[in-house]
């Protein structure tokens, strides 16, 4: 998971999305259509429209017309079999949905897929043995914002060094002073997962909005590509919200908020997971 950042503020959202937005929330703006776009998004096969009149407990007229609503603004596929029409959800939906959450509450800061307004005085290199004792410190930092990660107390050295991927720890430097790191952990030990890692990123306290995060991010999701890594994904609270525009200005995507997914400090919590997919896959 990822410590709060404080880098940049989300540009306006340009018109024409807004619009697009709009429609498609103002289609949703009636429950019976949120109950059938439901109803048909678990079903996983074709539901014909009868089955959903029964599920939803509407008249099979006023089912076909709110089917035809959310067909016309892409929502689900309608699909004709002899006289039974079978009813789809739009995969598209799956990803489109969450984008248009995130670009309404500010979350996608328009740009590159990397960060490239990278401040002069920060440097980023690879970790070594000798940064261990900053690196520690900046993690604790990190957990006494409450935002960036379940743990409670700071990870052992020896644990953390076996579960991180040498070649993908990264620390910045402000006048050569360790202000942050990154590092990407595998997410599995199957050789089918080789190139997916989990990441995390941690600025020091009183060194956040200096862009260092967007320095870190940088290196790591090129060294990554660079490395041929096809998926780097990463947990953040909701609450987390500068944060989570940093991932999605480097190419981060949401696929979903799990909810009460554990418990922090006698609380439960949501995380939004998010997945970077790299170019190069083949």
């Amino acid at each position: 998971m990822s410590v709060l950042h404080t880098d940049s503020q989300a540009a306006q959202l340009p018109a024409h999305d807004a619009t697009t937005y709009a429609h498609w929330f103002a289609c949703l703006a009636e429950p019976v259509r949120v109950r059938l776009l439901h109803a048909v998004a678990t079903a996983g096969n074709p539901v014909p429209v009868g089955r959903l009149a029964e599920l939803v407990g509407i008249s099979q007229a006023t089912c076909s017309h709110h089917l035809r609503k959310l067909a016309d603004t892409g929502f689900v596929i309608l699909r004709k079999e002899g006289t039974t029409t079978q009813v789809t959800v739009n995969p598209n939906c799956c990803t489109g949905l969450p984008h248009a959450a995130d670009a309404v509450m500010g979350l996608l800061a328009p740009g590159p897929c990397c960060p490239d307004d990278i401040p002069d005085d920060v440097t980023v290199r690879a970790m070594t043995d000798d940064d261990w004792d900053p690196v520690l410190r900046i993690y604790g930092e990190g957990i006494a914002t409450g935002h960036a990660t379940f743990e409670t107390d700071v990870p052992d050295r020896t644990d953390l060094d076996a579960g991180w991927l040498r070649e993908h720890r990264w620390v910045a430097e402000i006048d050569d002073q360790v202000v942050g790191w990154t590092a990407v952990r595998p997410v599995s030990t199957r050789p089918v997962y080789s190139g997916v890692g989990e990441t995390s990123i941690y600025v020091a306290d009183g060194f956040r909005g200096r862009g260092v995060g967007r320095a870190l991010i940088r290196r790591q999701v090129c060294a990554a590509d660079d490395a041929g890594l096809w998926t780097l994904q990463t947990s953040i609270f909701p609450e987390n919200r500068v944060s989570l525009a940093l991932h999605r200005a480097a190419g981060y995507r949401t696929l979903g908020v799990r909810e009460r997914i554990g418990r922090h400090d006698g609380r439960w919590r949501d995380t939004v997971f998010l997945e970077r997919r790299a170019d190069h896959r083949s």
